[in-house]
């Protein structure tokens, strides 16, 4: 196998020819990679520019990622050979008619094999590009209105670029104005555009939709450096996003058309909102799927699910779990190496932690490569204890009992961590995942491959519990 991979890198030299550039495989191409468990839907483009040169892209639609650049060693009218350097990975296929593969309907597939640090998986792929049917996503005319809005951040001073919507009816001269509720969207983390769109789901423009139909106007806007928003001068942190979220908050109550100004926050965003709320800057809060417990706790746990439910056994994936706490912990403390994997080596001995998942050593050295930039120093560190403690708005924390990224276990410190208040709902919904969409396990590979974006049970709820709350239900 070592042997017949050097020669296909060998190939990847080869020009593509004028006769390449004329290919029949020249498009897109979809296929599921069957994984034993799972499969993952790949996209392969072949697409040529205006002086003839052809080039290769892959997307990954299960996993968000989309235009993952590859290098094109071979491609003609009946064969191809690229190399995915990004992924460490090789396909090589050839055309073939689908009668060959006992399909119906008889038309090209290209059918290969997908070569990834020294394994082999068949693929086939079929012309075109699938179709993602988001049915909740609205569509205009909308019978509400929107305005394009913008608001500087107190970090830096960045300009903020987001759209306020408004609920069905409202007027500027009616005797609504002044009496409706409005909610800042916050997203979760990395950085999303306002309608924090993920695996081509649109949350925040359908939770906007939503509201806006039952009389609740909304704020949301596109994260620092997405979109029309200023990318700034400051490291990004969640105390920078708490700032931008807070100067939005501001100037919702600044337009004098609301009665009471709330936040909503999904993952990251439903710790943020809990800042904003320990500031009395929030009349009332919503964390979806939001943390309850300290940053490096919840990915530890994070990680012990996910390979749980990948297969992997209880006792491997908390022993993967130990080691790795123990790794955060010393990068919060500063410890630094110059070799991961002597580190990794040396808290499996220490910790008799010899049964891990196969391969996961390799993995807990890269790990330790990516936790360096502030964002992630940040969250390791980060506790929403303070913040809830303080907190005496009504709050709606809610999560699903499928969330492997921020397990529902997080609702359980929340409750215990919150005051009393007579207007405080935690609820966890059956069979929802991390997006608050219905699932099979949970894991992040059915996202984009789940046709709800929201499930209508948590619409449902948050805007009637918004009503409730600002004593303008209807």
């Amino acid at each position: 196998m070592k042997r017949f991979l050097c020669i296909l890198l060998s190939i990847i030299t080869i020009s593509v020819s004028a006769g390449a550039q004329r290919s029949r495989l020249l498009g897109s191409w979809n296929g599921n990679l069957n994984l034993g468990g799972s499969s993952l839907t790949l996209v392969f483009h072949f697409t040529t520019d205006s002086l003839g040169k052809t080039y290769f892209f892959m997307d990954s639609p299960d996993q968000g990622a989309e235009g993952i650049p590859g290098e094109i060693g071979l491609l003609n009218n009946d064969s191809v050979l690229v190399t995915i350097p990004q992924l460490n990975a090789i396909y090589q296929g050839g055309l073939v008619m689908k009668e060959e593969l006992d399909e119906d309907n008889p038309s090209m597939a290209i059918a290969g094999i997908f070569y990834q640090m020294g394994m082999r998986f068949p693929l086939i792929l079929q012309p075109g590009v699938p179709v993602l049917n988001r049915p909740q996503e609205p569509q205009p005319p909308y019978p509400y209105r929107s305005e394009e809005v913008t608001f500087s951040s107190g970090a830096d001073g960045a300009v903020m670029a987001g759209t306020l919507t408004y609920p069905v009816g409202y007027d500027d001269n009616s005797t609504e104005s002044g009496h409706i509720p409005a909610v800042l969207m916050i997203t979760g983390s990395g950085s999303q555009n306002r309608d924090e769109e993920l695996f081509s789901h649109k949350p925040f423009l359908v939770l906007a939709d939503w509201l806006a139909r039952h009389g609740i106007a909304s704020l949301r806007y596109d994260d620092r450096g997405m979109g029309e928003s200023e990318r700034g001068t400051v490291e990004i942190t969640t105390q920078t996003n708490m700032q931008d979220a807070l100067a939005g908050i501001r100037y919702l109550r600044s337009l004098g058309e609301f009665d009471k100004v709330g936040a909503l926050g999904h993952s990251e965003g439903g710790q943020i909102v809990f800042m904003l709320a320990a500031q009395d800057e929030a009349d009332f809060i919503i964390s979806m799927a939001g943390p309850g417990m300290r940053g490096d706790s919840i990915l530890v746990e994070q990680n012990r699910l996910t390979l749980t439910k990948s297969g992997f056994t209880p006792a491997s994936a908390y022993n993967y779990g130990r080691i790795l706490a123990a790794m955060l912990r010393m990068k919060v403390d500063g410890y630094s190496t110059d070799s991961p994997e002597t580190l990794v080596d040396s808290l499996i001995t220490a910790l008799n932690a010899q049964n891990i998942p196969f391969g996961s050593a390799t993995n807990l050295a890269a790990v330790w490569n990516t936790v360096d930039d502030p964002w992630m120093l940040y969250f390791l560190q980060s506790s929403p204890a303070r913040d809830i403690s303080r907190t005496t708005c009504p709050v709606f924390a809610l999560n699903g009992s499928l969330d492997l990224q921020v397990p529902p276990v997080n609702l359980k410190h929340i409750r215990r961590l919150l005051p009393d208040g007579p207007h405080h709902l935690i609820k966890e919904y059956p069979g929802l995942n991390h997006l608050l969409q219905p699932c099979t396990t949970g894991m992040p590979i059915e996202y984009g491959r789940i046709e709800t974006t929201i499930a209508p049970e948590v619409l449902t709820d948050i805007a009637e519990w918004i009503l409730s709350v600002t004593d303008l239900k209807r």
